[in-house]
């Protein structure tokens, strides 16, 4: 794999990812996966707080919505509101450590199995559509593609979550909205929306440092 690393062609993947990410034709397609992710991590913070997980919605407008049951304060739902815009992140970061310990085909598979976990929990038919297309591209890479392929896949999916949960969270930071998870989280611990925002960035550049590392650095 060092030797494959080595050329330019190692660079492929991060440069399709900055194109997914900062061309707005296909950023307002390719951000459904980031949504994605980011309603995970809303998920998976629920279930592991103790909350009751009721239903996920990904909407055509690249929003999504995840509801849970549980206390309306305390330190369960910060945990759930913020691990929205940490598990992108935190996904990438940890999917370029797999890569780095020969373990992408546990990535790949990985992947689909968050997907089909999420697919009894939607509530919507444009986000059941987004989880089949998701799967469906991430099971025919796993299953069809070759060492070449999956690897320029893997990263390239790596990097549109680091890059992709950043312009989320400076999107957000600039054109702020009632209800948000920002606003939620002011509300939850009485700290200023710029400082949770601080935080969500310094989280997601430092991911991405780090995944940089372990794919350019290895």
């Amino acid at each position: 794999m060092n030797s494959y690393w080595a050329d330019w062609s190692a660079y492929l993947p991060l440069a399709l990812a900055a194109l997914l990410v900062l061309w707005r034709p296909l950023w307002n397609l390719t951000r459904h996966a980031v949504t994605l992710a980011h309603e995970a991590g809303h998920a998976v913070a629920a279930v592991a707080t103790g909350r009751r997980l009721t239903g996920i919605r990904l909407h055509s407008d690249t929003s999504g919505l995840t509801l849970s049951r549980g206390k309306p304060r305390g330190p369960g739902m910060v945990v759930t509101a913020a691990a929205g815009y940490l598990a992108p992140s935190l996904l990438g970061v940890a999917g370029a450590a797999l890569i780095a310990l020969d373990q992408l085909t546990a990535l790949l598979w990985g992947a689909v199995g968050l997907i089909a976990l999420m697919v009894p929990f939607i509530r919507n038919a444009f986000g059941l559509l987004v989880l089949v297309a998701s799967g469906a591209a991430v099971g025919l890479v796993a299953w069809y593609g070759t060492p070449t392929v999956q690897l320029h896949f893997g990263y390239t999916a790596i990097w549109l979550l680091l890059l992709g949960n950043l312009r989320t969270i400076v999107e957000a930071t600039r054109h702020p909205t009632r209800g948000s998870d920002l606003d939620q989280l002011r509300g939850l611990t009485h700290l200023p929306r710029l400082v949770w925002s601080v935080f969500f960035v310094a989280v997601a550049v430092g991911t991405g440092v780090l995944a940089w590392r372990a794919q350019y650095a290895a």
